[in-house]
């Protein structure tokens, strides 16, 4: 059976010969443990790979975001970072006031995929392939505004920062468009919509703003034959049922910050949990055994003859030997 089989009977709750594989890495991880990354990959290849992006126009881009100093990514937004290996944050507003919102241009580079390219990636590997795009409405907003700014629009639903979310999304659904029309097997969309005990805005706002959003880019994967994921990181227990009622099939998120066993009395067997095993405890300070309980925990909580997908992220913090025993754990329960 190939990778891309076996992700798509998980996905559908058919019984596969194992778990699919999916490991997460940052450049942290390569520059500090090459050997032992290199050990796990070649262990436990993955069976999901992203599409390159094979853009015919380059979009604009200043620096390196995974390197100490400044970086401006193609949509104008200047992070900052301070640790080599990891992603820095958005310190200054790139849109400090709506007066300056017709100045915002949006990358139209990213609407030139080549899709014959995509089309002979595909062709030429059995991984199963996610497109080589992640709309993030909600994040994207924010690298713009800034958090404490979108959070005050959000508030006043300041009509600004309602039409300048419109036009966000209208950009996101012709880059859909675009990937829909290419060999891939799902598109991907992600918004870290959690605090360690909460969602980020309530429930009520974010099922006006943010689900409708969601539901478009599900259905357009839908209707063309394709899957869809999404990753959001941090406590979003009260709106993952709108997601399952959606038809997301692959939901990435911080399983531990969350109650896996009512997920699962919920949820197991209507969607497929992408990961995760615990990044800011078990993979840093866990024992062999502590990842091992976690695993079989997700396991025996989540898996319905399908509906989960071995994955977690090799970042800073993390020991290789507890990234490697999640594998060969989920290789033994399933």
């Amino acid at each position: 059976m190939t990778s891309r089989d076996l992700v798509k009977k998980t996905l559908e709750f058919r019984s596969p010969a194992r778990v699919p594989r999916q490991l997460w890495t940052l450049p942290w991880a390569k520059n500090n443990h090459p050997e032992k990354l290199a050990e796990i990959q070649h262990r436990f290849p993955d069976d999901i790979v992203g599409a390159p992006s094979s853009l015919r126009s380059k979009p604009v881009k200043q620096g390196d975001p995974y390197m100490v100093g400044t970086f401006v990514d193609e949509w104008g937004c200047v992070f900052v970072n301070v640790q080599a290996g990891v992603h820095g944050e958005v310190k200054a507003p790139a849109l400090p006031d709506w007066d300056r919102v017709g100045d915002v241009r949006f990358p139209e580079e990213l609407l030139t995929v080549d899709v014959t390219a995509v089309n002979a990636f595909c062709r030429n590997t059995d991984k199963f392939v996610i497109a080589g795009t992640c709309p993030r409405p909600f994040e994207r907003l924010q690298f713009y505004r800034n958090s404490e700014n979108l959070y005050t629009d959000l508030g006043e639903d300041r009509p600004e920062m309602l039409a300048f979310l419109k036009r966000l999304h209208e950009f996101y659904m012709k880059e859909l468009e675009i990937w829909v029309q290419t060999d891939v097997d799902a598109l991907t969309f992600m918004d870290d919509w959690g605090a360690q005990r909460a969602l980020l805005i309530s429930p009520a706002m974010w099922r006006r703003l943010f689900k409708p959003l969601y539901k478009d880019y599900i259905d357009i994967a839908h209707r063309h034959g394709k899957k869809i994921f999404m990753h959001s990181d941090g406590f979003i227990t009260p709106i993952i049922g709108d997601l399952v009622d959606l038809g997301l099939d692959a939901l990435n998120c911080q399983l531990f910050t969350m109650d896996i066993e009512a997920l699962g009395r919920q949820f197991a067997g209507r969607i497929t949990f992408w990961g995760e095993i615990d990044r800011q405890y078990l993979l840093p300070s866990g024992t062999l055994a502590d990842i091992d309980r976690a695993v079989r925990r997700v396991k025996d909580a989540l898996w319905r003859d399908g509906g989960c997908i071995a994955q977690c992220e090799f970042g800073p913090g993390g020991r290789p030997e507890n990234v490697y025993q999640v594998y060969k754990s989920w290789e033994e329960v399933v």
